[in-house]
C-alpha cells in the first residue's frame, strides 16, 4: 500500500463510527484537550512563579488534612480520585460495548468521560507533583529527585505519574487512528486499549514511589510524626489494594465471559497479579497489609460489579478474591524471612502457584462464567506455577527496593529478576498463537420461546464430527451487543455430539448470536444470527428453524468490523505500540532501581543559600561623638538581602 493510499484511508470518515470518530468529534476533542493543557500549564507554572495563587489554597488544604508536604499529598489525593473515576469508566465502557456494540460517536458513551477525566487527572497529578516541590523546605524531595532547573527538583514519583498518565492519554488518539486503519477491535486486549489500561495501572507504581520519597523526606526533617493516621492507613491498604484492582483489569474479558483468547490466559493472569502484588506488599508494608489490601479489593470490585450491573443495568463483571493467595504469602513469611527477598519470593511463588492456583480453580467453578475444565489442567499446572514463581520474583524485587530503608540491599535479585521478566513475556506470548480447526460443522434446530419482533429461541446443536467438542475448553451459545445483557450459555450434552441450550437465546434486532468452541489452541464459532450492518458493510445472517453452518475463526464473528491490511502496515503499527510500551517499562524499572540504590543517601545538592535562615546581626557599639546627646542621629538599621536568584 502506498503512503498516499494509507493517508487517504486514515483521513476518510467511515459511516456510523465503524472505523473511527467523525471530524466533528475529533475537532471538539482536540479543542478540549488544548484547553485542558493550557489550564494545566497556567495552574502549575503560574503557581510556581507566584503569578496564580489558586493552587496554593489546595496546597495548604492538602497539607492540613494529611500532614504530608503538598508535593506528595496533593498529587496522591488527586491521583486516587482520578483512578477510581477511570476504573469505573472502564468497566462501564466495557459493559456498554458488550451489551450494545460500538459507539455511535465519541461523546455518546458516558464511560468515556469518566475514563478521560481520570486519565487527565493522573497526568495532572504528576505535573502538580513536579511543580510543587520547593527547595527551601526541610522536607523537600530527597536523593531520588530529578533536577529540572538550577533550583527546581521534581520528585521521581511525580515524573512517573506524569509519564504513565501521558502514556494512557495518547492511547485515545492512537485508538481512533487504529480504528481507521484496522476497523473496530471489539476486544479489551486491543493494543491501544492495553496502553490505556496499562498506563493507569502503572500509575500506582508512581504513587508508591512518591510515598517512599515522602516518608524519607519527612524522616530526614524529623516531621514524620505529623503524618495523620488515615494517610498511613491508605498507604497500607488502599495502595496495594488498588494495585490488585489494576492488575486484575487485564482479566476483564474472562470476568464478563467473552474472552477472545485461549482460556489458559485466565489462570496465568491471576497468578501474575497475585505474585507481583502480594509479594511486593508483604515485603514493603509488612505483616497484616495483605488482608487490608484484599478487603479493599473485594469491596472495590464488589461495589463496581453492583454499580455496573444492578444500578446501570449492564452485564455483571465477575472477579477473583485472592484470599488463599494472601494466606500463602503469609505462610511463606513464616517459613522464610522477608529480609531474604529472593528466597521469600521463590517460596511464596511456589505456594501461590500450587495452593493458590487450586483455590482459584475451585472459585472458577463457583462463580466465574467460564469455569476452568480439567482439559486445561496440564497447561494450568505448568504455566500457572511458572508464572506465579516468576511474578513473585518480580514482586520481591519491587518490594525490596521500596523497603530498602528498612532492610539490606539485595544484589542477588538483579541477575534473577531480568530472566524472570523475560520468562513472563514469553509465557504471555506463547498462547497467542491459535489455529482454527477446519472441517467442523454444526446442524442446528431452533425452537421458538418468544415470537414476534423480540424473538428468542432454544437450540439443539449437532456437531460434525460428533467428537468435535470432546475435551473442549468451552462450548457455549453466546449472544451480545443487542441492547440487553450478555448471554453466555454453556451447552448441555444430550448425547454423543448433540448439545442443547439451557436458556433462551435472542435472535432479533442487533443481537449477534453464535456457537463458540474452544479446544486446544483452536477457537472457532458458527453463527446463529447476526444483523445486516451497512456501515462495514456486511450482510445479515438469518436464523431459520433448521440450518447447517461451518465453524470459522471466532474473531471473524466477534470482530465483524475489523479490516484486513497488508503485513507491513500491521507490523509497523504493532511495533510502534510495543516500542512505546517498552520505553515506559524501562523507565519504571530504572525508577524502582533508583529508589533502592538511594536508600540512606542524602541529596548531593545542598539547599540554596537564599533558603537558609538569616544570621542574627552582631551588635554594633555606638560610635563615640563629641556632639551632645540630643544632637546625635540614631544609628542606621542593618538590613540583609535575601533576594532569590532568578
Amino acid at each position: 500500500m502506498s503512503l498516499l493510499t494509507t493517508t487517504a484511508t486514515v483521513a476518510a470518515a467511515v459511516p456510523n463510527n465503524a472505523g473511527g470518530a467523525s471530524a466533528r468529534d475529533l475537532g471538539i476533542a482536540g479543542g478540549i484537550a488544548g484547553f485542558a493543557i493550557i489550564f494545566l500549564l497556567l495552574g502549575g507554572l503560574g503557581h510556581r512563579n507566584g503569578l496564580i495563587p489558586t493552587l496554593g489554597w489546595f496546597e495548604r488544604f492538602s497539607e492540613r488534612v494529611s500532614g504530608q508536604p503538598a508535593w506528595a499529598s496533593l498529587p496522591c489525593g488527586l491521583a486516587i480520585i482520578s483512578l477510581i473515576s477511570a476504573v469505573f469508566g472502564l468497566y462501564w465502557d466495557v459493559s456498554l460495548h458488550i451489551d450494545r456494540g460500538r459507539d455511535p460517536g465519541v461523546f455518546s458513551n458516558p464511560g468515556h468521560f469518566f475514563i478521560l477525566g481520570g486519565l487527565y487527572g493522573i497526568f495532572a497529578s504528576g505535573f502538580f507533583a513536579i511543580c510543587l516541590g520547593r527547595e527551601e523546605r526541610a522536607d523537600r524531595p530527597g536523593p531520588t529527585a530529578i533536577r529540572i532547573a538550577r533550583d527546581w527538583y521534581a520528585p521521581l514519583g511525580g515524573v512517573l505519574m506524569c509519564a504513565t498518565g501521558l502514556f494512557a492519554l495518547i492511547a485515545f488518539p492512537l485508538d481512533d487512528f487504529w480504528h481507521r486503519l484496522f476497523g473496530q477491535d471489539v476486544t479489551l486486549w486491543g493494543p491501544t486499549h492495553l496502553m490505556l489500561i496499562g498506563g493507569a495501572v502503572m500509575t500506582l507504581l508512581g504513587i508508591a514511589v512518591i510515598q517512599v520519597e515522602v516518608v524519607r523526606a519527612m524522616k530526614a526533617a524529623n516531621v514524620l510524626h505529623l503524618e495523620l493516621a488515615w494517610v498511613r492507613h491508605l498507604r497500607q491498604v488502599w495502595l496495594p489494594g488498588g494495585l490488585l484492582v489494576g492488575m486484575s483489569t487485564f482479566q476483564g474479558e474472562f470476568d464478563f465471559g467473552v474472552p477472545q483468547f485461549q482460556l489458559i490466559y485466565h489462570p496465568m493472569l491471576l497468578m501474575f497479579a497475585a505474585g507481583v502484588t502480594l509479594v511486593a506488599t508483604r515485603i514493603w508494608l509488612g505483616r497484616g497489609a495483605l488482608f487490608g489490601a484484599i478487603a479493599f479489593f473485594v469491596l472495590m470490585r464488589g461495589g463496581l460489579a453492583l454499580l455496573v450491573h444492578d444500578s446501570l443495568g449492564e452485564s455483571l463483571p465477575h472477579f477473583p478474591i485472592y484470599i488463599v493467595e494472601a494466606l500463602c504469602v503469609e505462610a511463606a513469611a513464616l517459613l522464610v524471612s522477608v529480609r531474604r527477598p529472593l528466597a521469600f519470593g521463590l517460596t511464596a511463588g511456589a505456594l501461590i502457584g500450587t495452593v493458590g492456583l487450586a483455590a482459584e480453580w475451585g472459585w472458577s467453578h463457583v462463580w466465574m462464567p467460564l469455569p476452568w475444565p480439567v482439559e486445561i489442567l496440564p497447561e494450568t499446572i505448568a504455566l500457572g506455577l511458572a508464572m506465579a514463581i516468576c511474578a513473585a520474583i518480580l514482586g520481591a524485587w519491587i518490594g525490596a527496593r521500596f523497603a530498602a530503608d528498612e532492610m539490606p540491599y539485595s544484589k542477588g535479585l538483579r541477575p534473577v529478576v531480568v530472566p524472570a521478566a523475560l520468562a513472563i513475556f514469553a509465557m504471555l506470548a506463547f498462547p497467542l498463537y491459535t489455529q482454527p480447526t477446519k472441517g467442523l460443522r454444526a446442524s442446528v434446530a431452533l425452537s421458538t420461546v418468544q415470537g414476534g419482533t423480540q424473538r428468542t429461541v432454544n437450540a439443539t446443536v449437532t456437531l460434525s464430527p460428533r467428537n468435535a467438542a470432546d475435551h473442549a475448553n468451552w462450548l457455549t451459545a453466546t449472544a451480545w451487543q443487542g441492547g440487553g445483557q450478555l448471554v453466555v450459555d454453556r451447552l448441555k450434552r444430550v448425547s454423543e455430539g448433540v448439545y442443547h441450550t439451557t436458556r433462551p437465546i435472542p435472535v432479533h434486532g442487533d443481537w449477534k448470536a453464535m456457537i463458540r468452541l474452544h479446544k486446544g489452541n483452536s477457537i472457532v464459532a458458527a453463527p446463529i444470527y447476526a444483523p445486516q450492518d451497512l456501515a462495514i458493510p456486511v450482510a445479515g445472517i438469518a436464523a431459520p428453524a433448521r440450518f447447517e453452518r461451518s465453524f470459522q475463526s471466532d474473531r471473524k464473528l466477534l470482530q465483524r468490523e475489523a479490516k484486513t491490511r497488508n503485513a507491513s502496515l500491521t507490523y509497523a503499527a504493532y511495533g510502534t505500540v510495543l516500542a512505546i510500551t517498552l520505553l515506559l517499562m524501562a523507565m519504571l524499572a530504572w525508577a524502582i532501581h533508583r529508589v533502592g540504590v538511594t536508600a540512606g543517601h542524602e541529596r548531593d545538592t545542598p539547599p540554596p543559600e537564599w533558603s537558609l535562615p538569616e544570621p542574627e546581626p552582631e551588635p554594633v557599639a555606638p560610635a563615640v561623638s563629641d556632639l551632645p546627646a540630643w544632637a546625635q542621629r540614631p544609628p542606621e538599621p542593618v538590613t540583609y538581602s535575601a533576594t532569590r536568584p532568578s
